[in-house]
């Protein structure tokens, strides 16, 4: 996985209110963490970084992270984190973290269903249920898999695929165990019935009064002549 360049520079002012000027300016403040190293400050181009997602590798991009004015011990880094504002979903501020492209690291990796549609189940009308979006593997950083592909076309009702049928890329270790369910393809919902008590009668129209016959014309809709 080849790495993206992403150039930073060192932020000197720290709080609420020097993220917001931050942001104004069209930077994401930033933060940079490493093994034997004191957390640093930094700041990014909004840009630059949202540029770096763009790539097929998404938030597992590996970058080259270049800090004006100043060296890092090792300049390979991932994404640990980005937040977001809730409300307007931009990307308010971002961690970095230092790794070695010789130790292995954990990360998420997205699962692709290529099929879904087709699926001999959802044909039969049963549900396709995507029980992991995502799934932890352990490996290098230039392993980093993309995505992990699973074609669910010759899925029938009641068939899942787990763990142990997935086609994970060599070097590649998934986290979760060989048995857990990844896919699977449930019968139908159906739609439930009350039940009619045992005795019950059905319902009858109501009257005026149990065995009263309706007055002359009464049935007509004419009302029932004045007594005197």
């Amino acid at each position: 996985m080849a790495k993206v360049n992403l150039e930073a520079t060192p932020r000197t002012e720290i709080g609420k209110q020097a993220a917001k000027r931050t942001r104004r300016a069209g930077f994401i403040p930033a933060i940079v963490y490493g093994h034997g190293m004191k957390p640093v400050s930094l700041q990014v181009g909004l840009k630059a970084f949202r540029q770096t997602l763009q790539t097929k590798a998404g938030e597992n991009v590996v970058l080259d992270l270049n800090v004006e004015g100043l060296k890092l011990k090792e300049s390979t880094c991932l994404i640990k984190a980005i937040q977001h504002n809730p409300v307007t979903d931009e990307i308010t501020h971002v961690d970095f973290t230092v790794i070695s492209l010789t130790e292995k690291i954990q990360v998420k990796v997205p699962v692709v269903v290529v099929g879904a549609e087709e699926a001999a189940g959802v044909k039969e009308g049963g549900v396709l249920d995507i029980i992991h979006h995502e799934i932890e593997v352990e490996c290098l950083v230039t392993d980093i898999p993309e995505k992990i592909m699973v074609d669910v076309r010759a899925l029938k009702i009641n068939d899942s695929i787990a763990v142990a049928k997935l086609t994970i890329p060599k070097g590649v270790t998934c986290l979760l165990s060989a048995e857990e369910v990844i896919i699977a393809v449930h019968p139908p919902a159906k739609e439930e019935v009350k039940p009619v008590e045992e005795g019950a009668a059905p319902a009858e129209p109501e009257v005026a009064e149990k065995g009263k016959k309706p007055e002359a014309g009464a049935e007509a809709g004419v009302p029932p002549a004045k007594k005197e």
